[in-house]
């Protein structure tokens, strides 16, 4: 690969990446594959992820590894992908129109696990590194998507991440939590997927923080009445990138380890197997990942390996009153502060 030549920037407030900074975040972006994978061979017990290695012909390729039929995991997939080529496709250029008519470089790994225990929740990550011509940025984030409701689940997950963020700036997380409530949303069903975890799109280190769609929402207006930030390069948000990366394996393997000998029936997982319906609809409707990797000609069994191996649909489905399938509907799949939560005693 010939990396792309650095054009003068439109803005003084951006700052230069490094001349070697396609490197070393594929080289990262490598790292946290094989990391993840390793430790979720351990947590399985069973299975060992299959590694199928691709070049896309335009530029680039990537490795895609998939573990199914495991002790713990019905299906997972960890994705490393690289790839360049002339101009981005429209999805992208919508956001970033100054991109427009420049060649660009894209990196990222993304991972979808779909437990067998319908008491585990599946989870989702993707970070992404962007170049074109003038502009540069990071993007991503984590979500957890349960069937069955456990606050102290969903919780742990949450101050993990939170943690994570407040380690490179406090308002982080603040903006970054709503902005995965509102991105991880089905708009035709008025529901959020699941309980959320942190999203973020277009670092460059320039304010705002937000740069979403929706000027009128809670990550929006939260960021907006901010004070300016102090100023952030490559360098600072690389290694937030990292830290985000590495937050996974310590906010979702302990939940996974505290919940795959819990006991279920029939019941359960037809209602899990409903719920997966759900990932299917966002995925192919909305994900931005999803539709940039069909967009610029990457390899559709590693972009649909998201996809759950088993689900069902079912015709005005509503749950039962007081159930736990009611509670998630009622306040799992509504925005929740998490971080705060604390246990009934009563």
């Amino acid at each position: 690969m010939t990396p792309l030549t650095t054009e003068p920037l439109t803005s003084p407030k951006v700052s230069l990446p490094p001349q070697d900074a396609q490197k070393r975040v594929s080289q990262f972006m490598k790292d946290l594959q094989d990391e993840i994978c390793a430790n979720l061979e351990e947590l399985d017990g069973k299975s060992k992820f299959r590694e199928d290695s691709w070049q896309r012909e335009e530029g680039g390729g990537g490795r895609s590894r998939v573990l199914r039929d495991g002790g713990v995991l019905e299906q997972g997939g960890v994705n490393f992908s690289e790839v360049w080529g002339k101009e981005l496709p429209p999805s992208i250029l919508k956001q970033r129109p100054e991109a427009a008519g420049h060649g660009f470089y894209a990196t990222g790994t993304s991972m979808v696990l779909h437990p067998r225990n319908p008491y585990i929740p599946t989870v989702h990550l993707n970070y992404r590194y962007f170049e074109a011509g003038p502009v540069w940025w990071f993007g991503g984030g984590i979500d957890l998507t349960p069937y069955y409701p456990f606050a102290e689940d969903a919780a742990h997950f949450h101050r993990t991440l939170k943690d994570t963020c407040d380690q490179h700036h406090p308002e982080y997380y603040s903006v970054f939590k709503p902005w995965c409530d509102e991105y991880f949303y089905l708009n035709h069903r008025q529901e959020m997927r699941g309980v959320g975890g942190i999203f973020f799109d277009y670092q460059d280190g320039v304010d705002p923080l937000y740069r979403g769609p929706h000027p009128d929402k809670a990550a929006a207006i939260y960021s907006n009445e901010l004070p300016p930030l102090e100023p952030r390069n490559w360098e600072d948000l690389f290694a937030f990138v990292n830290d985000c990366g590495r937050a996974f394996i310590p906010a979702y393997i302990p939940i996974a380890e505290k919940r795959r000998n819990t006991e279920y029936g029939d019941r359960e997982r037809q209602f899990q197997l409903y719920r997966r319906g759900r990932y299917v609809e966002f995925n192919l409707v909305y994900d931005r990942g999803t539709i940039f990797g069909l967009q610029t000609n990457g390899r559709t069994e590693s972009i649909l390996m998201s996809l759950p191996p088993l689900v069902r649909w079912e015709y005005c489905y509503s749950p039962e009153p007081n159930t736990p399938e009611a509670e998630l509907y009622e306040t799992f799949l509504k925005p929740q502060d998490w971080v705060h939560w604390e246990p009934s005693h009563t």
